[in-house]
């Protein structure tokens, strides 16, 4: 089985994939942030650097999906391919920062490669504030996103919600983060983790 865990930066994907991977001992598939070439150019200049950023996390994720078809037990994946393309590489080539040909080439590239993968099982969407991720952003202190701009931080959540509401085609379970601390409240993972057993196990109904 396949799990994804999807949301905009800040929004707590990789606590809440690390937390869910302990609890029902699942295998955690991280993006890479660390040793990732390309990305602290990015931020500096999105311009120069978006097709190369966008054309590496499309290879690895890629081989993430060969290798967890590939697997006989229940992987959850931190960032999916499907929102790589549809929320960065879209909101990328939206505000100019890719011309026509790259966005073409990218675009005919991930057609083929999903061809020979499916959709995750499950993909929990955590919905956030911009408000509510700057804070997220402060507080981990990672100095290359203390220059993300607010007003890309406000289009990845428009494009995200273009996404799960028009674009992607599996099953979808929606967690409001704002109002929830999974991290540090028992009771908000708990309730997180009975949803994901109605959903996926038919309990709790």
């Amino acid at each position: 089985m396949h799990i994804a865990i999807a949301g905009n930066i800040g929004s707590g994907k990789t606590t809440l994939t690390q937390m869910l991977a302990r609890h029902y001992g699942w295998e955690a598939r991280y993006e890479k942030v660390v040793g990732n070439p390309y990305l602290e150019d990015y931020y500096r200049d999105l311009h120069r650097w978006s097709f190369n950023l966008e054309v590496y996390f499309l290879k690895e994720r890629f081989r993430d999906l060969i290798d967890i078809a590939k697997s006989d037990h229940t992987i959850i994946q931190d960032r999916s391919i499907f929102e790589g393309v549809y929320v960065f590489m879209e909101n990328n080539k939206a505000m100019g920062h890719l011309s026509d040909r790259d966005y073409e080439t990218f675009m005919e590239l991930f057609q083929q490669m999903m061809t020979v993968v499916k959709v995750p099982d499950l993909m929990i969407y955590l919905r956030a504030s911009v408000a509510h991720l700057v804070q997220n952003i402060q507080q981990r202190g990672r100095d290359y996103e203390q220059q993300i701009q607010l007003d890309y931080l406000e289009n990845l959540n428009r494009r995200y919600e273009d996404f799960i509401q028009h674009k992607y085609p599996g099953r979808v379970m929606i967690v409001e983060k704002d109002n929830l601390d999974f991290q540090h409240q028992p009771k908000d993972f708990a309730q997180i983790v009975d949803r994901i057993d109605q959903t996926l196990f038919g309990l709790f109904p």
